[in-house]
């Protein structure tokens, strides 16, 4: 039961997660859980974002908008880091406050709390009108790397942060979705750098099995997606993004992820 759960996120995550920039983790990593320890499930997770994500790379990569990738993907990766190295430091952060839902204690976190608030922020240029046609200027973006990788390192939520600026960056579909999967790819490799101690020491945990599935099933997801992109366009990703940080908002203010 565990494969075909895990498989079926995993390819539902994938297509999603090529037009939004974001999703395949905040499904995997809940899925997993269920089944093996939380830090197990992390690494899982991560091997499977960063597999899917070089798949994605080879689907999309030419059409990445490379200014924009060095723009805001060096500062991106330079803050996860810190924002890493700053999160080891606060580990014993203390939740503002809990509340019960049916038979789970979910925690309301400062730093949720406070991403949640920017993505609720970036939504607002879509589902406002006065503010829907306006376009960052490409002088921002490595604040939105900034912003992205500091916030990522620190949660592990860069994704949404990353979608929120670049989808207001005045790309193409193609190169919006390219440029997000070349700077996801460079995030992720700089992640599982800092897993790689936690790799080792759990690699006899791990069904490889499972892991390959769980992959190539991410790989479908990603193929038809691909095939999906051609027939939408750039208002309809754009729509989807909205609607998918505005639940992501909803649900980390909440402490539910």
């Amino acid at each position: 039961m565990e494969y075909i759960i895990i498989c079926l996120a995993a390819l539902l995550g994938s297509g999603l997660t090529l037009f939004s920039g974001f999703g395949l983790g905040m499904l995997l990593v809940p899925v997993f859980g269920i089944f093996f320890p939380i830090e197990i499930a992390i690494i899982l997770t991560a091997i499977v974002h960063f597999l899917n994500n070089l798949f994605k790379l080879f689907l999309l990569g030419k059409s990445a908008n490379l200014n924009v990738v060095l723009r805001f993907g060096i500062p991106a990766i330079l803050f996860a880091f810190l924002g890493a190295y700053i999160l080891s430091l606060l580990t014993d952060m203390q939740p503002l406050m809990d509340y019960q839902m049916g038979n789970h204690i979910f925690e309301i976190m400062p730093i949720k709390l406070t991403i949640g608030i920017l993505l609720l922020f970036f939504s607002l240029f879509e589902v406002v009108p006065s503010l829907a046609n306006i376009q960052f200027d490409k002088k921002y973006l490595p604040l939105g790397g900034i912003l992205s990788g500091f916030f990522g390192g620190l949660s592990g939520n860069q994704g949404a942060l990353r979608a929120a600026f670049l989808i207001r960056a005045n790309l193409s579909k193609q190169s919006f979705i390219a440029t997000g999967v070349v700077i996801a790819c460079l995030v992720d490799i700089s992640r599982l750098t800092i897993y790689s101690k936690g790799i080792i020491n759990h690699s006899d945990h791990f069904d490889y099995t499972l892991l390959t599935l769980a992959t190539l099933s991410a790989f479908i997801g990603a193929y038809f997606g691909n095939k999906l992109l051609e027939k939408v366009t750039i208002k309809t990703i754009q729509n989807l993004v909205t609607v998918m940080l505005i639940l992501f908002a909803i649900l980390l203010i909440m402490g539910i992820i």
